[in-house]
């Protein structure tokens, strides 16, 4: 069985609002490009390829929460054996540790 990935109803909200901002700021190819570029590191940390982080650089307790810079976001995942999560996509100036404290309430209450 192969892994796969697979987006939260959070990452899947926060990806259309992205690409709602991007299309009314940059147009539909831009928004369209750069939807792709996350969805290609979705499967760049899905294959191993992408170097990612602890949250718990961050945040106490949070050792399994992952997250990686794509432009202008950060993609919080969970690496689990047979699928990666993407929990949700934040823009790079959040409150990160703030944020991720929200998703890990979100987690333990099994997202």
């Amino acid at each position: 069985m192969s892994r796969s990935f697979r987006l939260t109803r959070l990452a899947e909200k926060s990806l259309t609002e992205i690409a709602r901002w991007t299309i009314k700021n940059f147009g539909l190819r831009q928004a369209e490009l750069y939807e792709a570029e996350l969805l290609n590191r979705c499967k760049g940390i899905l294959n191993g390829q992408t170097h990612s982080r602890s949250c718990a650089i961050l945040l106490d307790d949070a050792d399994d929460l992952r997250f990686v810079r794509t432009g202008e976001h950060f993609l919080a995942f969970l690496d689990q054996p047979d699928e990666v999560i993407i929990v949700d996509i934040l823009h790079c100036r959040s409150d990160l540790p703030r944020y991720l404290a929200a998703l890990m309430a979100l987690k333990n209450e099994g997202i």
